[in-house]
């Protein structure tokens, strides 16, 4: 397998297209080679600290929840879009579409309450569907927020103020499509670069890198169109690298200078995506894994790889083939919702991570995502259902259930400090699943 080679205006999403969001979503266990240290109250960028679905270690979950469900500490009415929230720097930054606009809104984390916006105009009008607004998560890194809007619109705002420090036009710039439903990978900050999978194809700058301080473009590299999969970070050797997934290609590279180590065949033409996140394990000793996987009859690869390339240990359809929920590595297995949110059945499984074989199956479970703390997961169904389960490779332990939402959620929830925040179409929730006093 080693290969060189006020009242908001809201449109309403449709099913096809916002059933992808995920493949912004659900993740990976990464080791990051830059980057923030994780901390309980800080989900800074797509699934959390380390961009993996995993909390900070010392995020603390209850047990359960009161039989209403968890308690809403604030909410708010949001616009179009299905790009989840970041939290840090006691910030929510909000990222919306509002009438002929993309608004960019830091609210305050434990209140709600407004800070500052930042807004610029947006035509987007999605090849497939009706849904408009954004798609990928913000990053807040160092002072600053970073946000990719469904146009290929880069901007860099100021965490505290939310004054506007740079913007690109990527896809004017480097001549990229917008897709089926708009740009929806997220940015990636590694040191002092921005990362994007930008899908320029025809100008070599299918993934580019901007500087940070400035939006200046840094590097370019691949032929390769955009995903709806979001790069992850993975040390290899003492060298910060991403593994990211394109439309047709996974590709590991040297995050600061572009050099592609190694790549191969990924996903296939037609009406398909590459969504969900690659899921990349680092153990303390030997050689990191790697797993990705889609649907559409593309199934999943696992195995080990180095910067000269991968090592296939198994792989197919039979064990798991997911649109866009990244599996959880927990322990030596994966957590993961196998199937389509769009054609069901979809079913919860717990997978062994050495063989591939599939250790139980939650058949008809429903489509949706997965962040794990404290030794738990939450399960966040399209449906509006949410469920705390235990991790266990003998069968689906569920410790609560609540169902905070009326609506559809397909956007990606954040959890910090016993907090967790998620949206459906209308409104925006924070939700309080920390212990309660005694």
């Amino acid at each position: 397998m080693k290969q060189r080679t006020a009242p908001l205006a809201r449109r309403r999403p449709t099913h096809h297209r916002a059933r992808l969001i995920g493949g912004l979503a659900a993740v990976a266990l990464v080791v990051l080679a830059a980057g923030p240290a994780a901390v309980a109250g800080e989900w800074p960028q797509i699934l959390g600290p380390d961009r993996n679905g995993m909390a900070a270690a010392d995020e603390v979950l209850a047990d359960e929840w009161p039989a209403d469900g968890p308690y809403t500490l604030w909410q708010r009415e949001v616009g179009g879009g299905y790009a989840g929230v970041a939290v840090a720097e006691k910030k929510t930054i909000l990222f919306h579409r509002v009438e002929d606009k993309e608004v960019v809104e830091g609210l305050d984390a434990a209140t709600g309450r407004a800070l500052w916006s930042d807004s610029y105009a947006t035509s987007f009008t999605p090849e497939v569907g009706t849904g408009d607004g954004p798609l990928c998560v913000p990053v807040i890194q160092g002072g600053r927020v970073i946000t990719f809007g469904a146009q290929g619109i880069l901007t860099c705002l100021d965490t505290d103020t939310g004054q506007r420090i740079w913007q690109r036009d990527t896809h004017a710039d480097y001549g990229a499509q917008t897709g089926y439903f708009g740009a929806g990978s997220s940015p990636i900050v590694v040191g002092n670069l921005v990362i994007v999978n930008v899908g320029g194809a025809k100008q070599e700058a299918g993934l580019v890198a901007f500087s940070l301080k400035d939006g200046h473009t840094v590097w370019t590299k691949t032929s390769e169109r955009a995903s709806y999969s979001s790069p992850v970070l993975v040390k290899v050797g003492d060298t910060p690298h991403l593994v990211a997934i394109t439309r047709y290609r996974v590709i590991l590279l040297d995050a600061l200078t572009g050099a592609i180590r190694w790549q191969f065949a990924f996903g296939q033409r037609g009406p398909t995506v590459n969504a969900a996140n690659p899921v990349v394990i680092s153990p303390k000793h030997g050689k990191p894994h790697l797993l990705v996987t889609a649907a559409y009859g593309i199934g999943s690869l696992y195995g080990s790889f180095d910067r000269n390339g991968m090592t296939k240990v198994w792989g197919g359809t039979d064990a798991l083939a997911s649109q866009y929920c990244t599996p959880l590595a927990i322990g030596e297995h994966f957590y993961a919702i196998d199937g389509r949110d769009d054609l069901p059945p979809a079913d919860f499984k717990c997978i062994k991570q050495a063989t591939g074989e599939v250790a139980w199956r939650e058949s008809n479970f429903g489509y949706g995502t997965l962040l794990f703390a404290d030794g738990k997961i939450i399960v966040t169904k399209v449906d509006g259902e949410m469920l705390l389960v235990k991790p266990d490779p003998t069968g689906l332990k569920v410790l609560a259930t609540a169902r905070p939402f009326k609506g559809t959620i397909r956007a990606l929830p954040a959890l910090a400090a016993g907090k967790l925040y998620a949206r459906d179409e209308n409104t925006l929730k924070c939700l309080s699943v920390k212990p309660r006093p005694r």
